[in-house]
């Protein structure tokens, strides 16, 4: 599987390779092709597709930034739903010490399935961690309510246990959404086009040559941004692990029992 990394640096060298296509091929054409109304025709029909490119280009980066923003709100709620439930059993009393515990254990799996120290071993849906919920959910089923007000710190247990779950769901699904590389790959081509056409007119000296290649790494950036945008748990952008790592030590350290008390 590529990485954003290396999928932009595929990008860089095919809108690279076609800009100095352009240039190798203004010194094979006939003068006769080269005429200013020639030229002109090619400006024309180019700043066609280079407003359909920045339009796309643009939407794309907007698209994927709004999926990074959803994603790290996802992972924000599910501290909040962490700290909320064991909130929730502290005021229960001492029955839940033992669904409290699976929770701070499923809080540290889950946190370390998002966020490993080696990205390789990142897992959105691990059954071990998802396995540690279940055993929380029957714990609290376990309970039995003495009164119609532990009764009700149960449903809302069980409530918030159930949104733990579909957010984990939720990240899954979402994390795994992109653009399709189809509609990428007809972009990289009209970018192709485009700089091929840059290549085509442009004189032949050093400025125009670092012109092109910094403008085809500037659109190669943008390519791998989105991507790493897309994924939200990549390598060089990534969501803040801050929020799950606060509500682990909070629950280690029993701060949540403390506010209920």
């Amino acid at each position: 599987m590529y990485t954003p990394l290396i999928i932009a640096l595929i990008v860089f060298a095919t809108i690279l390779a076609g800009a100095f296509a352009g240039w190798v091929l203004r010194q094979r054409l006939p003068e006769h092709h080269l005429s200013d109304e020639t030229k002109s025709l090619v400006s024309v029909s180019m700043a066609v597709v280079a407003t359909a490119s920045a339009l796309v280009l643009g939407l794309l980066i907007s698209n994927a930034n709004s999926s990074f923003s959803t994603l790290g709100g996802e992972v924000t709620t599910l501290s909040a739903q962490l700290l909320r439930l064991d909130g929730l059993l502290a005021r229960y009393g001492p029955e839940t010490g033992l669904a409290r515990e699976t929770l701070r254990q499923y809080a540290e799996l889950k946190t370390a399935d998002l966020f490993p120290d080696n990205q390789a071993d990142l897992r959105l849906s691990d059954p071990e961690t998802y396995g540690l919920l279940q055993q929380l959910e029957d714990s609290i089923l376990a309970l039995k309510p003495a009164s119609a007000r532990d009764k009700w710190w149960v449903d809302q247990a069980m409530t918030l246990a159930g949104k733990i779950g579909d957010t984990r769901w939720l990240l899954t699904q979402q994390a795994g959404q992109g653009t399709p590389k189809a509609f990428l790959a007809l972009l990289v081509f009209w970018l192709t086009l485009l700089f091929a056409s840059f290549g085509l007119l442009a004189p032949h000296n050093l400025t125009s040559a670092v012109t092109l290649t910094l403008c085809a790494l500037a659109v190669a950036g943008a390519f791998g941004m989105i991507l790493e945008l897309e994924r939200g748990f990549g390598r060089l952008i990534h969501i803040s692990p801050e929020p799950l790592h606060q509500a682990i030590h909070k629950l280690q350290t029993g701060l949540v029992a403390e506010a209920y008390e």
